[in-house]
């Protein structure tokens, strides 16, 4: 198998990296300093149990990939990025090969169905750090994460077979899963903590006080609007099972992973972040099924305009952002 990993930063590293020791072919699609580095010395990874400088060829767009029909495509940008990658990918490599979305949220598969004939849906479960050029650090033990896939919008075959067993050859913990939207449609609850970080600074995963009860409610939500659209999510108890059961977070180099890709985005001074596709998208459906959803409308709009602003984390409290959830009519979705 060939590896095109699309959008090469911290997932996209630890993923191509640990195929590349694992004896894949893989081309990375990455840009700036992050791609140079990785040209002048190779992608380093640092994990909780070694560290290794990578060889790996590393491209700067899809127009730059030798394209020899037998490639796998594993798009790990964040989603605000996706359609003009998807567009650059087509017009560079046609619309037949497989595409597999390895990412956060549910939008991508959707834009991708649009060019692409074989669409597949991947939980990536994946803790890991890209903030130097060059390194990617995967912070999690014994398994680097776990990537379950399967065809888009619900089956198995047999590239989900082979592309699964690749992952879990190469240090993950894979299995072909018919229903692995229920399991994308769960990580979104999870993730809608993440804007919470580029607000406060604080952790939005497992946030504590007055912020983890902001984030529950956002959770809560969620919930209410999957329930109204008719969307499964599998239980918390059964994501543990199937997914964090096999892994966790450790420290690398003696330092604990802080910080979601998200905040790390941002960090990295982007303008734009995955927000709009997280808490966004229940703001969404909250519209469509009639559903008030304040606290996900707040995380996104404040999240949105501080990043955009190049606002620092912390700069608007907790106490601050309850004032806007009661300034939101809950008569009408907001």
């Amino acid at each position: 198998m060939r590896f095109v990993v699309y959008g090469a930063g911290g997932v996209g590293g630890t993923i191509g990296g640990r195929r590349a020791l694992a004896g894949h072919d893989v081309v990375l699609i990455c840009r700036g300093a992050h791609l140079a580095a990785i040209r002048e010395r190779g992608l380093f990874l640092r994990t909780p149990a070694f560290e290794r400088t990578i060889p790996v060829e590393a491209v700067a767009h899809p127009g730059d990939v030798h394209w020899t029909g037998h490639e796998h495509v594993l798009l790990t940008m964040k989603t605000q990025d996706t359609e003009s990658a998807l567009r650059d990918l087509e017009l560079a490599a046609g619309t037949a090969m497989p595409v597999f979305c390895v990412q956060n949220g549910v939008e991508n598969e959707r834009l991708a169905l649009r060019r692409f004939e074989r669409v597949y849906a991947t939980l990536v479960a994946l803790p890991a750090t890209f903030v130097t050029p060059g390194e990617v650090i995967a912070s999690a033990a014994p398994l680097s994460g776990c990537l379950h896939s399967g065809s888009y919008p619900g089956s198995v075959d047999a590239t989900v077979t082979a592309v699964c067993a690749a992952f879990a050859g190469a240090g993950f913990h894979a299995l072909p899963s018919e229903d692995v939207m229920a399991l994308k449609y769960r990580k979104l609850v999870l993730n809608l903590g993440n804007g919470i970080e580029i607000i406060t600074g604080e952790s939005g995963w497992a946030a504590q006080g007055a912020q983890g009860e902001f984030v529950d409610a956002a959770r809560r939500e969620a919930l209410a609007v999957y329930a109204a659209a008719g969307i499964r999510s599998t239980s918390p108890a059964e994501y543990v099972e199937r997914v964090t059961a096999f892994y966790k977070a450790a420290p690398v180099g003696g330092v604990a992973r802080s910080g979601s890709s998200t905040l790390q985005s941002v960090q990295r001074g982007h303008q734009t972040t995955e927000v709009d596709y997280l808490n966004g998208e229940i703001e969404m459906l909250g519209r469509l099924y009639g559903v008030p959803t304040p606290y996900n409308t707040v995380i996104r709009r404040v999240a949105t305009r501080m990043a955009a602003g190049g606002e620092q984390p912390g700069s608007t409290s907790i106490e601050a952002l309850n004032q806007m959830v009661a300034a939101i009519p809950t008569d009408r979705p907001a």
